[in-house]
């Protein structure tokens, strides 16, 4: 398996898209935030969890006013088989991608085709909310510390949209967002690449995203990219549990 080690990418996940808080319980990482999405909202295990242990994490959850979610790792064999038995669906498989940075910085961006802006601009917003990221989701983006927004122009009109932080020696790329007109031309290609100049400006040496398995069409600009699969994770869901 090629790029940054898995266990690096969820802890620069949770540092590029913070939670509002954190809490451990037990065996458990409990992640708590009014909204942003379900990185921002999950339990993950940190340990061996044993029995009686998921209900920790339920009541804990619960007290926190969390939905019952809960994100399963590569080694949580036994948590994904237990929450299966609770009834907990399985959602969101998630493909984790990395490369060298440099990968992405071997082309100059054409002028006026991409800028990296903070604090994000009315249309960037737009573009962002049109495509489902919320006003929560912008929060989590300005939690993050070293951090940047990506706006695209081409055919001499906004574009697209992305958000861009960096951890140690990696820069994620997150919530990439291109205008259904403008799609198929190459606009997302030119904000990763934008992501990568900007990312190597901070120090960064890696790129990495995130990318649900479903979305064939991202998987395949990432690795014509040069992005290769450094990992996975999914989720699993007690409806109406919170």
């Amino acid at each position: 398996m090629s790029g940054a080690p898995a266990t690096c990418l969820f802890v620069v996940c949770d540092q590029t898209w913070p939670a509002a808080a954190e809490h451990h319980v037990g065996p458990w990482l409990l992640r708590a935030s009014p909204g942003g999405g379900k990185r921002v909202r999950a339990a993950s295990a940190t340990g061996p969890v044993g029995a009686g242990d998921i209900a920790v994490a339920e009541a804990a959850l619960h007290d926190l006013g969390q939905p019952l979610l809960f994100q399963v790792r590569p080694g949580d064999e036994v948590v994904d088989t237990e929450l299966a038995a609770r009834g907990y669906a399985l959602i969101d498989l998630v493909v984790m991608l990395t490369a060298p940075i440099a990968q992405l910085m071997d082309q100059p961006i054409p002028k006026v085709t991409a800028f990296a802006i903070w604090e994000p601009l009315a249309i960037m917003e737009e573009i962002w909310a049109a495509g489902g990221i919320d006003a929560a989701r912008l929060d989590v983006m300005a939690r993050a510390t070293v951090k940047t927004g990506i706006l695209s122009r081409w055919n001499e009109k906004p574009a697209g949209v992305a958000f861009a932080a960096c951890h140690a020696d990696t820069c994620m790329v997150h919530a990439v967002e291109v205008l259904p007109h403008q799609r198929r031309q190459g606009v997302a290609q030119w904000m990763m690449r934008k992501a990568a100049f900007w990312g190597a400006e901070q120090g960064a040496t890696r790129i990495a995203v995130l990318c649900v398995a479903q979305n064939h069409a991202a998987l395949s600009l990432y690795r014509a990219l040069g992005f290769a699969e450094a990992g996975h994770y999914h989720y699993r869901i007690k409806e109406g549990g919170i």
